[in-house]
């Protein structure tokens, strides 16, 4: 670990895959470096707003226990709640922005498994919020939700992420105020996308001018469409699918009909699915319809940055500046972990990323950023290490497909739930896919 005053700065294993080197470079390049050595130097300060998002449930005092808790013996500082809460104003959000901008990418090597399909990096695109305090400050840019049941209690931000499947790395992100809807901030992301990618998405995304925007970065598109919406048919194809068009952009619609039987019963949706990918031959129907289910990792990703990282809670940040600040560091300590757990199960051929368990991750991170342990590297590369073990140890079994009912158990209140008031249910499901052929001449 580092001597003197940049002792309580680390995160752990986890410094392993942000070194100090990294954080001290992210200071200089965004002009955050202490003008002279204080208590609270500020390559601790980020490693602090790190460990932060490993330790949700204490205030920042509780935080720098946990990271100092390993260092007895070591002549440390005993910063005051106010001292941390300066040290972090004076940090501001761009450092915390620089390294996720560094970090953020698929991870996936040209043989994981659930990372490609038919050559193409799979990815996903979906938006969700995330609940800020009710402060006068926060309340200068983040607003309420209104709603049919008076709206949220809270605040909210509205966060949309690329995430690549199989791995469940964040590609990119972008957030913002509530008042501006999903297919207002997506194009915000386009420029992470590149040929080679097909981005799956939900018919929210299916405006004819975004998906124009993301076909003219020569990736590939598979989006769901609303089943009212009338599309032209241009030409038929063997596999039931056939050409038509979204503006100016030449598609291939799959309508299809999926039924998922569990012990409750069947439940049978129709789906219609549109892509830039036109070569029935080398794309067809059945697979496309399968290919579309994997959209729902995001959804995964979601969970685990929402419910297993901070519980439900609300964010610590009373700012709209400490809000930008904190969404970062959150999103910095999900690329890391969601790596670490890759390269783990990158050491083990065949083993598909997403049998790692994140929550076991989440634990052995946390236990390790305690102890103060595997801070810096063995001179021997090791690409499991104890976070590795730990997961390779808990592995999940093969993904099968499940099915998860909402039941609400009680009316929603116009505040804001600090819990979840909605039961899942989970069924083991199997699931069988028709592809329906276009009706007209």
């Amino acid at each position: 670990m580092a001597g003197g005053r940049f002792a309580p700065g680390h995160l752990g294993e986890l410094t392993q895959c942000i070194p100090f080197e990294m954080v001290d470079e992210a200071l200089k390049a965004t002009g955050r470096v202490q003008e002279r050595l204080r208590d609270l130097p500020s390559r601790v300060v980020v490693y602090l707003l790190l460990a932060g998002c490993l330790f949700p449930e204490v205030g920042y005092l509780g935080v720098w226990r946990k990271l100092t808790g390993a260092l007895a013996g070591l002549p440390l500082a005993a910063p005051s709640a106010s001292a941390l809460a300066q040290a972090r104003r004076r940090i501001g959000a761009t450092p915390l922005k620089w390294l996720f901008d560094l970090l953020k990418g698929p991870v996936a090597g040209p043989r994981t498994p659930g990372a490609w399909w038919h050559g193409l990096l799979v990815i996903a695109l979906d938006g969700t919020t995330l609940t800020v305090p009710d402060t006068p400050a926060v309340l200068t840019r983040f607003t309420k939700q209104a709603g049919n049941h008076g709206g949220t209690g809270y605040p909210q931000v509205r966060l949309l992420t690329l995430v690549a499947c199989g791995t469940r790395t964040l590609i990119d992100a972008v957030f913002g105020p509530t008042t501006s809807g999903e297919t207002t901030h997506a194009p915000r992301l386009l420029p992470s996308l590149r040929p080679g990618m097909i981005l799956l998405a939900d018919r929210n995304f299916a405006a004819q001018g975004l998906i124009n925007d993301i076909a003219a970065t020569g990736a590939e598109v598979l989006v769901r469409l609303k089943n009212g919406r009338r599309m032209p048919i241009l030409a038929r194809y063997r596999d039931g699918s056939y050409l038509s068009a979204l503006g100016p952009v030449p598609v291939r619609v799959v309508d299809c009909e999926i039924t998922i039987t569990t012990t409750a019963g069947k439940h049978t949706g129709l789906y219609r699915l549109a892509t830039t990918l036109l070569d029935h031959h080398r794309h067809p129907a059945g697979e496309l319809a399968m290919l579309y289910h994997q959209r729902w990792e995001i959804e995964t990703a979601y969970l685990e940055l929402k419910s297993t990282i901070l519980g439900g809670r609300v964010l610590r940040a009373r700012t709209p500046e400490g809000i930008d600040q904190e969404i970062y560091a959150l999103l910095v300590v999900h690329q890391l972990l969601r790596t670490a757990m890759a390269d783990a199960t990158s050491t083990q051929p065949g083993t598909d990323p997403d049998r790692a368990g994140f929550s076991i991750a989440w634990q052995a991170a946390r236990d390790q950023l305690v102890l103060a342990a595997g801070i810096i590297a063995d001179p021997v590369v090791d690409l499991v290490g104890i976070i590795g073990r730990h997961v390779l140890a808990g592995l999940l079994p093969q993904r099968r497909l499940r099915v998860s009912p909402r039941i609400v158990k009680r009316a929603i209140s116009k505040y804001q739930a600090r819990g979840p008031c909605i039961d899942r249910t989970s069924y083991k499901a199997t699931t069988g896919i028709e592809i329906l052929a276009a009706a007209g001449p």
